[in-house]
Order: C-alpha cells, then sequence, then structure tokens
C-alpha cells in the first residue's frame, strides 16, 4: 500500500514568504497546507515596513496597501549629516500587507491554518503542538530566524541583531527613511521611518550590546524629540531578532520528505540593512514554484532553486556580513570613526569599493545569540 499524504506540500509559517509559496504550489495544482503558530497575519509587526518600490512587480496592488510613500534615505553618521539618497518605496501596513498575501494564497487553493504551532518537523512528518501530524512529499519551511524546519536539516541561523522599536506621534511630513550610525550601534544601526501622522523608531545591535537596546533607544528619541520631529508618547512596541550571518543552505531532505527553505528561515535578511520582506516575498514564490516542478516530475526542481537563490542574493548577502562582521570587530576593538562607519553602510561608495581589511571577526565570535 503506497503512503498517505495529508497534502503535497506542507508550508511551516505563513508571512511573506510561507504566503508566497502556498500561493505558487496551490496555483500550480499542488495540494497545499500552511501553518502558523499566530492568531492572526502579520501580528504583532515585528518590523519597520518599508518595501522597496521594485516589490510591485511581484505583489500586485502594492499602493494600496501602502500608507505613505517614501521618497529618499537620509544618512546620519555620528550625528553629522543628512546625506540624501534617492530610495523610492513604500512604508506599509504590515498586518494587511500579510493578511492580502495569505488571501491570495487561499484564494489560489491553499489550506492556510492560524492559531497552530509546531511542535516538532522530522522524518515523520510535522507534528503540531495539539497532537496533529501532518504529512507531505515536500515541507516548506517559512518558520524565521529560529525555523524548526531548518534545524531538522542542519541548516540553523547562528548569528543575530537584537532589535527594539517603538511608534511614536511624527510633528512635520517626512517623506525619508532616516538611517543614524554610531559606534554605540555596533552590528546596527538606529532608524526613524515615516507612516503618515506616526513613525517607526528602532535601533537594532549586535547580541551582546542587547542589554543597551532601551537606553540607546530612549537616547534616540530624547534626541529627536529635542530637535521637534517626533513625540514623546509610545504608541506601541516591539522587537525581535534578525538573522545576520548570511544565506543558509535552503535545501535538505528528511527521509523522503524534500525540504526548501526561504526567507528568514535560510538567512535572506540582508545582514547589514536588516531589509526582508522582499527577499522573503520573492523567495517563497520561488520555493513554491520548486515544490510545484518537482512534484511534476521535474528531479532537479529542488537544485535549481538553490542555485537561484545562490545567484539572485548570494553576493549581496555575503559582502553584507563580510562588512557586519568588520565593523563589529572594529567598535570590539576601540577603534571607529565615521569613515568606518560608512564603509559598513550600503549609501557610501565605500562600502561598495572598499577592500576588507582583514579585521573581521569569525561568523560567530561574539555575536551569536
Amino acid at each position: 500500500m503506497s503512503e498517505r499524504f495529508d497534502a503535497d506540500v506542507i508550508v511551516v509559517g505563513l508571512g511573506p514568504a510561507g504566503a508566497s509559496a502556498a500561493r505558487a504550489a496551490a496555483s500550480a495544482g499542488a495540494r497545499v497546507i500552511g501553518v502558523d503558530r499566530r492568531e492572526r497575519p502579520g501580528e504583532p509587526v515585528q518590523c519597520a515596513e518599508f518595501v522597496p518600490l521594485s516589490l510591485g512587480s511581484e505583489v500586485e496592488g502594492l499602493a494600496a496597501l501602502a500608507v505613505q510613500s517614501i521618497e529618499a534615505m537620509d544618512t546620519f553618521t555620528e550625528g553629522a549629516g543628512p546625506r540624501r539618497d534617492p530610495l523610492p518605496g513604500w512604508i506599509v501596513d504590515r498586518a494587511r500587507f500579510d493578511q492580502t498575501l495569505v488571501d491570495r494564497a487561499r484564494a489560489a487553493g491553499a489550506d492556510c491554518r492560524f492559531a497552530a504551532p509546531v511542535a516538532s518537523v522530522d522524518e515523520d512528518g510535522v507534528t503540531l503542538s495539539d497532537g496533529t501530524r501532518l504529512v507531505a512529499q515536500i515541507v516548506i519551511g517559512a518558520d524565521g530566524p529560529r525555523s524548526l524546519v531548518g534545524r531538522a536539516i542542519g541548516s540553523v541561523n547562528t548569528v543575530f541583531s537584537h532589535t527594539r522599536q517603538i511608534t511614536v506621534p511624527l510633528v512635520r511630513p517626512h517623506v525619508a527613511t532616516d538611517i543614524f550610525l554610531s559606534k554605540t550601534m555596533p552590528g546596527g544601526y538606529g532608524w526613524l521611518f515615516p507612516k503618515g501622522s506616526i513613525a517607526n523608531l528602532g535601533l537594532g545591535v549586535d547580541a551582546p550590546g542587547r542589554g543597551l537596546l532601551r537606553i540607546l533607544l530612549e537616547g534616540l528619541q530624547a534626541q529627536l524629540v529635542r530637535e521637534g520631529r517626533i513625540g514623546w508618547d509610545v504608541l506601541a512596541m516591539t522587537g525581535g531578532l534578525i538573522p545576520s550571518g548570511g544565506l543558509l543552505p535552503p535545501i535538505g531532505r528528511l527521509a523522503t520528505t524534500d525540504v526548501l527553505l526561504a526567507g528568514d528561515a535560510c538567512g535572506l535578511t540582508n545582514p547589514v540593512t536588516g531589509a526582508g520582506i522582499a527577499s522573503a516575498v520573492i523567495s517563497g514564490r520561488m520555493a513554491g514554484e520548486a515544490a510545484a516542478a518537482r512534484l511534476g516530475g521535474t528531479a532537479g526542481a529542488l537544485d535549481d532553486y538553490a542555485e537561484e537563490i545562490e545567484a539572485l542574493f548570494g553576493a549581496a548577502l555575503d559582502r553584507a556580513a563580510r562588512r557586519r562582521r568588520a565593523i563589529v570587530a572594529a567598535c570590539a576593538a576601540g577603534r571607529v570613526g565615521p569613515t568606518d562607519l560608512e564603509r559598513a553602510w550600503i549609501a557610501f561608495e565605500d562600502y561598495w569599493t572598499a577592500p576588507f581589511d582583514g579585521i573581521e571577526a569569525t561568523p560567530a565570535s561574539g555575536v551569536a545569540a
């Protein structure tokens, strides 16, 4: 008797990567079950909510999900600046954005289940915390930085940035994303992302500095209040982990089950900027398409997916991971000036052209959570 499957594809995690994967696989005719531990898509919000204009080619109707448009990025280095660079994009309502992606996956035929936390992933399938066991020919892990699916195949994020973000009143309209670089924020930066009449104000640091997050963020808020840009009220608070070690192997196998990873689960968040929504959507769609191709008999579909992920994201993630390790090492050595900070940020030419000087820390040195 042949083995019975609950679905062709199980997607673990229904954020931007998982919902995109579920939609792509279901659109190709696969039977898809998606599960997520959260009660509702996109909640709680744990990001600054910026997406590049180019994401409109992946997410139809993106402008309708936006709260406001963004024209530029202003970068302040140790208080000096700003340097302004064009950066067209949107600040989205992340909860509505995620809900829309899930709705589209459901419309394609995917069975998307929330309040369904996963207890384990192993050779016997995906087991939920209520004891339900789901079995499929393919599992797609889109379950974030601490991915259980990734852990099951030995593909594990070990380097993280820690973040803290508050929502505050915005005193006057602003059309740029503000970036604050300082040696007090090794491996990270501060940000002010406008969202209509409010703004997301946050800060990220390397793991050893996480105990200073609250104090550093309070200091940044006080500075911007004095400048008359924001108010003192804290309207919401969030935070979390950002994988910062670079790309992980995105495919594996559990006995006879093929496994793919997408989004944060395979380290696609940029180690320097923390940007990950666009890469999550793109990789999720690619993973869903690869799963459908594999089910359709294309033997090399998973290998092709891994090669395409490497070609699309590998070089940029490797550069960012190396720049991040270099600035973390320089901060630890106590020799960081504005030039070093600028070399570690994407707006400056040195980020792209300067040679690496050999002071990089090893990938897990002093930065693992």
